[in-house]
């Protein structure tokens, strides 16, 4: 079994006939290896214009806000975005400065992203952010995708 499948069950009546199937994998598959059965819940993920959008406000963060005396990357707003978002946690580092704990951009949802959108919108026009042309593109196509 060399590629990945995947079932989903949306009702009782789905049960059976999907679990034998799934049986059906694992036991043609197993002679190949050890087989990995993973169970949840359909994950909302991202859209590619969420992510199309991130960039460039991160970059109109780095080109027009100082904060704390320092002009921070757009890796490092990343960060500081979404740990105000997360509500994260600091820890010191083992050799000064430190580690901010928590979630990374690649794990959140449709819905999460959204947020950080919103949260990175409302820090900036608390800062008078003037947004560049493929920020503002990015989130009229994200609006409409949204809206549709």
């Amino acid at each position: 079994m060399s590629q990945d499948l995947e079932f989903t069950i949306t009702s009782p009546n789905d049960l059976t006939p999907i679990m034998n199937r799934a049986w059906q994998a694992v036991t043609k598959g197993l002679p190949a290896g050890p087989v990995v059965v993973k169970l949840g819940r359909p994950n909302s993920k991202r859209t590619l214009s969420q992510n199309a959008k991130l960039w460039p406000m991160l970059s109109d963060l780095h080109s027009q806000v100082e904060w704390y005396g320092e002009t921070l990357t757009q890796e490092e707003w990343k960060d500081v975005m979404t740990a105000g978002l997360k509500r994260q946690r600091a820890v010191p580092g083992i050799d000064g400065g430190f580690v901010v704990l928590g979630a990374h951009t690649s794990k959140m949802n449709k819905q999460e992203f959204a947020d950080l959108i919103e949260v990175i919108y409302a820090f900036g026009a608390e800062r008078q952010v003037a947004w560049s042309e493929p920020a503002l593109r990015a989130f009229e196509h994200y609006r409409e995708a949204q809206a549709a």
